[in-house]
C-alpha cells in the first residue's frame, strides 16, 4: 500500500510511522499502544538508570509482540567550568527561591550511550535502536550490528546525514527546525540545525541511500503524505500523541498545547543545555536562549523547577516541549492515532 516498502518489511511494520521517543513525555504503553497499531513504538531511555530502563523495557514489551525501539542520547561529554556552573546556579536560584526548593544543587551529568548501556540493549534485542545527537563510537556501534538490530539516528543537516550513512546507521531521521524537543545537531556548537523539513527531507534523499524518516512539523495524513512525496520513506511524530492519555505530561502542558496555533514556540537552550522547541513561557522569556551551563549540565538544575511548577499548576517554569504543529493533536489514545495517520495519509497518497 505504502510507497516505500523498506521500513514496513524490514521492522515487521504495518505503517511506516515512528511514534518519537520524548523522553519524560513518553511511556511504555505509548510505545506499546503504537507497536500494536503498527507502527515503531519506541522506549524513550536516555534519562533513565538501568533499573529504571529495564522496567520500562519490561512494561513495554509485556503489553505488545510489535516492533519497538530503544532511544538513548549520544551527546559529548560536557565541558566542566565551576565559574560558568556557579553563574548557572546563581542564575537559578531566583526561582527556587521562588518555589521554596532550598539551594540550587550542584549540576551532575547524565552519561551517553555507554558500555553498560550496550550490554542491556543486547539483552533486551530491540527491533530498533534509536540514537540522538550522533551515533555512539564504533566499538559501542558494532555490536548492534552485529546483532542484527535496526540504527536509527537523527539529522538536521545533509551532511549530518551523509556522516550517519557512512557511520552505519540504517536510517536517517531527518529532522526539520519545526520539530519539537531536542534539536537532533551532533554538535550545536556548530548551530542549531535551521533546515525547515519541506527543505530537509529532499536534500536528505538524495545525498543518502538508506530509508529516511521525515520529522518536524508532522501532525496528520496529510504531512506523512507530502514527506513520502518528498521521497521520504516513513515519517517520526511525537507532539501528535502528547494529549493522549498514554502521555504523561502534566496538565498545565496539555493546556499549553490545546491553546497553542503553532506560532508560539521557540527554540531554547536555557532548560537542558541543548537546543529544544517548546511553547514559550515566562523561563524562555526570562533566561533566554542561550544555555548558563553545558548539556546535560543544566538538565538536573532545572529540573526541580519543573516539577514545582507543575505540581503548582503552572506553566511558568516547565519545559513545554512542542513542534510548531500542536493544533493538529488528538485526544485520542495512541494506537487510535497511528490509525487514524495512516488512513489520513493513504487517503492522500491515493492508496486508502
Amino acid at each position: 500500500m505504502w510507497p516505500d516498502g523498506r521500513l514496513i518489511e524490514r521492522l515487521g511494520l504495518r505503517h511506516p510511522i515512528v511514534q518519537a521517543p520524548m523522553a519524560g513525555a513518553s511511556s511504555p504503553a505509548m510505545a506499546a499502544a503504537a507497536a500494536n497499531a503498527g507502527a515503531l513504538g519506541s522506549v524513550a531511555a536516555p534519562l533513565l538508570t538501568l533499573p529504571q530502563m529495564r522496567a520500562e523495557w519490561a512494561e513495554a514489551r509485556a503489553a505488545t509482540n510489535g516492533a519497538l525501539a530503544l532511544n538513548f542520547f549520544c551527546h559529548r561529554p560536557p565541558a566542566r567550568d565551576a565559574a560558568r556552573e556557579a553563574a548557572a546556579r546563581e542564575r537559578l536560584r531566583p526561582f527556587y527561591d521562588e518555589f521554596a526548593l532550598g539551594p540550587v544543587p550542584e549540576p551532575a551529568a547524565t552519561p551517553p550511550f555507554d558500555a553498560e548501556r550496550l550490554a542491556f540493549v543486547l539483552e533486551a534485542r530491540p527491533a530498533a535502536v534509536s540514537f540522538h545527537f550522533g551515533l555512539p563510537a564504533p566499538d559501542l556501534l558494532a555490536p548492534l550490528k552485529a546483532a542484527g538490530i535496526f540504527i536509527l539516528s537523527s539529522a538536521t543537516s545533509p551532511a549530518e546525514a551523509v556522516a550517519l550513512e557512512a557511520a552505519g546507521a540504517d536510517a536517517v531521521i531527518a529532522q526539520g527546525w519545526e520539530a519539537g524537543g531536542h534539536r537532533g545537531v551532533h554538535d550545536e556548537r556548530e548551530g542549531w540545525g535551521e533546515m525547515g523539513a519541506i527543505a530537509l527531507v529532499p536534500a536528505i534523499v538524495d545525498r543518502v541511500s538508506v530509508p529516511v524518516i521525515a520529522a518536524g512539523g508532522i501532525g496528520d495524513g496529510r504531512g506523512i503524505a507530502a514527506a513520502m512525496m518528498l521521497g521520504a520513506a516513513g515519517a517520526q511524530l511525537g507532539t501528535a500523541f502528547l494529549l493522549s492519555p498514554e502521555s504523561r505530561i502534566a496538565e498545565p502542558h496539555r493546556a499549553a498545547l490545546r491553546a497553542s496555533d503553532g506560532a508560539d514556540t521557540a527554540v531554547t537552550a536555557a532548560f537542558s543545555g541543548r537546543p529544544a522547541r517548546g511553547v514559550r513561557n515566562r523561563y524562555m522569556a526570562e533566561m533566554g536562549a542561550q544555555p548558563p551551563a553545558d548539556f546535560p549540565l543544566m538538565n538536573p538544575l532545572t529540573a526541580p523547577l519543573r516539577a514545582a511548577s507543575a505540581k503548582a499548576g503552572s506553566p511558568d517554569l516547565m519545559s513545554l516541549w512542542s513542534g510548531q504543529a500542536p493544533f493538529l493533536a488528538r485526544e485520542e489514545g495512541t494506537g487510535e492515532i497511528v490509525e487514524r495517520l495512516a488512513r489520513e495519509a493513504l487517503a492522500r497518497l491515493g492508496r486508502g
